[in-house]
């Protein structure tokens, strides 16, 4: 049996679970979350995490606050954010705030701010 691969590097996409969304809505929303925390991220961190497979992990966070406290947490750490908030042109208001990307960055950093998040 061949080993698992090991990745040190990853993104975490935190979706909002307390509002309704299609499950093609929440994948746009992931979409979004991971394009716009890869266009803020380190060139360094980015070309170590493509090279490595590009791991992404999606995650549930129950409310906006949630994802405003992660930002929160992940600047502080030096990792690169994302907050998106719809434009509203088809199942929720226009502002609503859907979901968060973050990193590229080390696996362990991230772990430590959204480790106790369930996946989605």
């Amino acid at each position: 049996m061949a080993d698992e691969p090991v990745f040190t590097y990853k993104q975490c996409l935190v979706i909002r679970t307390d509002i309704a969304m299609s499950c093609g809505k929440r994948c746009a929303q992931a979409a979004h979350a991971s394009i716009g925390a890869y266009e803020h991220a380190d060139k360094t961190l980015k070309k170590a995490w493509y090279a490595e497979g590009q791991k992404k992990v999606v995650l549930k966070a129950s409310d906006e606050r949630t994802l405003h406290e992660l930002k929160v947490f992940a600047e502080r750490a030096g990792i690169a954010s994302s907050l998106i908030t719809d434009a509203g042109m088809t199942e929720i208001p226009p502002g609503t705030i859907t979901a968060l990307g973050l990193g590229p960055a080390k696996s362990t950093d991230l772990d430590r701010i959204t480790g106790n998040l369930p996946l989605l």
